[in-house]
């Protein structure tokens, strides 16, 4: 989600110029790729694309066919390959979409155009999650059997505030995505599902759709700046806190999204800015650091990081009441804040610290690629649920049929 807000930005500026525009989604990956289920690029019909869906080898091919391949106006599924040489056995469509990129992978992405001012379900979403920093689940028809009732590119999303349909025909194919909405919001993981089978099969791609990170800094030194920045790179809704006037400056933080004078002996309501987001502590005052480090840690944070030497932080710990901490605050910890990456200087530091958090939030170790011994990603392989969906009405008759057997036989 790191780039969406500004795909969201550039379709809001392109309905209010009224401009249509093609959106292509990255759904499904085989093997190595670029990107991942879930990124974004926007095509509009006049003007620059916005956001990436590969490293560069897929931009221009999508900006040049998409709207080619949506002129009838539903949503297509298209197959890329980047395998090392096209296929001698494929036929002339797949060959073309092969790019001998030698990564071995292919990505199947979703195109639908979207008309300037026209509502739809997918958008209503993604800027519920913009608006409220609640997450989303949604799901998204890619394939559909011709006796399935639904058509590629249908949906339904789930929120803390609606469950809407759209283009879903049928019944029980809505029940189940409901609960399996559910789940993808539970479990915070994107997947793929295969409902029923033969001409009733349908492929979904199940999407969690996480909220913009938040990260809340407490101390406004020189040191500070170039965390912003780099945050802000990375999308990250920034706050930066300070108890000193001549330090907490919007001037001096572009970036950041708020910056507020707080001194430490007046009131502060700490938890609704903090409860979820990262917090790194880095006032460089020793008397500021235990008033906000205490109170964080009362909290309910995604992510604590002090900053200075193991002994003083250690020294700020022996000083505060432990029985006030939030119930499993300590793991989230960290202290000397950062990466072991050696460097010294302010921006190596905020390099270190953002390198750290992003491996956290990822639930990864942040050591090199080089020694890892599994795939940097998981698989992305569809799968069945236990139960499998029956839509037409004939398997619904099927099923009525023995019900009421069962029933007089009872």
């Amino acid at each position: 989600m790191s780039d969406l807000y500004s795909l969201l930005d550039a379709l809001d500026q392109a309905g209010s110029e009224k401009i249509d525009a093609v959106l292509a989604t990255v759904v499904k990956v085989e093997g190595s790729a670029y990107r991942r289920p879930g990124a974004r690029m926007l095509i509009p019909l006049y003007g620059q694309t916005v956001g990436t869906i590969s490293g560069g080898c897929l931009e221009q091919e999508l900006a040049r066919k998409a709207w080619w391949l949506t002129e009838s106006g539903g949503a297509v599924v298209r197959r890329y390959s980047t395998a090392a040489q096209e296929d001698e056995e494929a036929d002339a469509e797949d060959a073309a979409l092969t790019f001998g990129l030698g990564c071995n992978g292919t990505v199947h992405v979703l195109l639908e155009r979207h008309e300037a001012g026209k509502k739809s379900l997918l958008l209503d979403v993604l800027q519920r999650v913009k608006a409220s920093g609640q997450p989303a689940a949604l799901a998204t028809v890619l394939a559909a059997g011709r006796k399935s009732r639904v058509r590629i590119g249908a949906r339904m999303g789930l929120d803390a505030f609606m469950n809407p349909c759209e283009g879903i025909d049928c019944q029980a194919l809505e029940h189940t995505l409901r609960g399996d909405l559910h789940r993808t919001l539970e479990v915070k993981k994107s997947s793929l599902m295969i409902y029923g089978q033969g001409a009733d099969e349908v492929e979904v791609c199940l999407e969690y759709l996480a909220p913009q990170h938040r990260l809340v800094i407490f101390g406004a030194g020189h040191d500070a700046q170039p965390l912003v920045r780099f945050a802000r790179e990375l999308n990250w809704h920034v706050t930066v806190v300070d108890g000193r006037a001549h330090f907490a400056r919007p001037e001096r933080f572009p970036g950041a999204s708020q910056v507020m004078v707080a001194p430490i002996d007046e009131p502060f309501k700490l938890s609704s800015a903090v409860d979820g987001a990262a917090v790194v502590i880095m006032t460089h005052s020793y008397r500021q650091d235990r008033h906000w480090l205490e109170n964080v840690m009362q909290c309910s944070p995604a992510y604590v990081g002090q900053l200075g030497p193991r002994e003083r932080t250690e020294r700020l710990l022996d000083e505060m009441d432990v029985s006030a901490y939030q119930p499993g605050i300590l793991p989230r910890l960290h202290y000397p804040i950062g990466l072991d990456l050696g460097g010294d200087t302010p921006a190596s530091v905020a390099l270190a610290i953002v390198g750290e958090i992003t491996a956290y939030l990822n639930k990864r170790s942040g050591g090199m690629l080089k020694y890892r011994q599994t795939a940097i990603h998981p698989a992305c392989e569809p799968t069945r649920p236990g139960e499998q969906l029956l839509c037409t009405s004939a398997i619904a008759s099927l099923i009525n049929s023995r019900s009421q057997v069962m029933a007089g036989s009872a």
